[in-house]
This record gives structure tokens, C-alpha cells and sequence, in this order.
């Protein structure tokens, strides 16, 4: 790890944060309780020998703040079904990111009001985030994991229609390039989802 990347991704990783209690959290609708989802690695019988662990690894890291955001998201969760602190770390990851990439595109076009998305956006969000955000805590810590090896969906949100999903998954596409750099600036000066839905009203990039 080079000088600085620790940095940077804690950077990325706040700026998850800041979107989601700034502008998704107040526009949340009620949500069911949580799915299920595919067994973690650690908990199927192609584990790695010594596969980091939540309890062992995750808890001690700024990526816990993943976790309990999505412990908000209600239904948007399919966490592992034998869900303890042996689960596999990365796995966990994986889950929370597909959750937040999920829901935030669903949040996103209810407040600009569009149509639901499709069922393939949807799937598109929570793959490509899930698959993104495993992949630099996985190269961070050294926990491989055959969850990396999920295929990024090619039908993604862009940041003129849906500027915070667009820039979540843009930033973490490859976020310690040299060139990598937030995608939509202007969103440092919007308060609210409302904020946002104006301005893409005057770029005539919604109805």
C-alpha cells in the first residue's frame, strides 16, 4: 500500500457516509426486515483456510461504517443465512455494498420522480457496488474471497441521472488511480435529494 491509500479510501469510504445521512436516509421509505442471501465463503465448503473474519477483522476498521448503514436498509439486505461474527469479512462487504447500491438507486428515482427502476438496474447496482467495494477491501487487507469474482453489470447509473449511485460506483470503479477524483462536484453544494431533482430538472436530465 502506497502512502496516502489508507487515507484516501477512509476518504471514499466518509463520503458513503455523508451521502447517505445528508441526502438518502431522510428519504427513506419504511423498509421490510432483511432477505436472505448466499451462504458467505467462510460458512459454504469452498472456504479458505483462515478466511478473515468479521469478528477478527472487520470490526476493527473504518469499514465498519458499511455495516451499519446497512443495517438501516431493511429488505435491501440479503445477508449470509448463518449471519455471526465467523462470517467471511469480504463477504460482508459485498453484502453491505450491494444493499446501499440497491437502495440508494430506488431512493434516487422515487425523489426525482421517475419510474421504478427495472429489476436489471437494480441488479446492476447491487453487483457492480458490491463487487467494487469487496475488491478494494480485499486488496487493502489481503482478504481474497471467491465473492470478487462476481462480474460487474454493464447497465449502470450515470451521474446525469442519478448523480449519488452514479458517483458511488464511478469512484470506487478504481478509486487510487491517480486521476480518480469525485465525479459530481456540484453535489457538495446540494442540501437534499430536493436540491439535486432542481437541478437536474434545469439540465433537462428528468421530468
Amino acid at each position: 500500500m502506497k502512502p496516502g491509500d489508507e487515507v484516501t479510501v477512509h476518504q471514499l469510504l466518509g463520503r458513503i457516509v455523508y451521502f447517505h445521512t445528508l441526502f438518502i436516509e431522510p428519504a427513506l421509505t419504511s423498509v421490510g426486515q432483511p432477505g436472505t442471501g448466499k451462504a458467505c465463503c467462510n460458512h459454504q465448503d469452498t472456504a479458505a483456510p483462515g478466511q478473515p473474519d468479521v469478528g477478527t477483522m472487520l470490526a476493527d476498521t473504518a469499514w465498519t461504517v458499511l455495516d451499519e448503514i446497512a443495517r438501516t436498509l431493511g429488505e435491501h439486505v440479503l445477508p449470509c443465512p448463518k449471519f455471526d461474527r465467523h462470517c467471511c469479512a469480504t463477504c460482508q462487504i459485498a453484502a453491505s455494498g450491494a444493499a446501499i447500491g440497491q437502495a440508494w438507486t430506488i431512493t434516487e428515482h422515487r425523489a426525482y420522480r421517475r419510474p421504478p427502476p427495472t429489476d436489471r438496474l437494480r441488479q446492476a447496482s447491487r453487483t457492480t457496488a458490491a463487487t467494487r467495494l469487496a475488491r478494494v477491501f480485499a486488496w487493502q487487507y489481503g482478504a481474497d474471497c471467491p465473492v470478487l469474482a462476481m462480474a460487474e453489470a454493464s447497465l449502470l447509473p450515470v451521474s446525469d441521472e442519478l448523480p449519488l449511485t452514479g458517483e458511488l460506483l464511478a469512484l470506487w470503479q478504481d478509486p487510487l488511480a491517480p486521476t480518480s477524483s469525485p465525479v459530481v462536484t456540484w453535489l457538495n453544494h446540494c442540501t437534499d435529494l430536493n436540491d439535486i431533482h432542481r437541478v437536474l430538472q434545469q439540465r433537462g436530465t428528468t421530468k
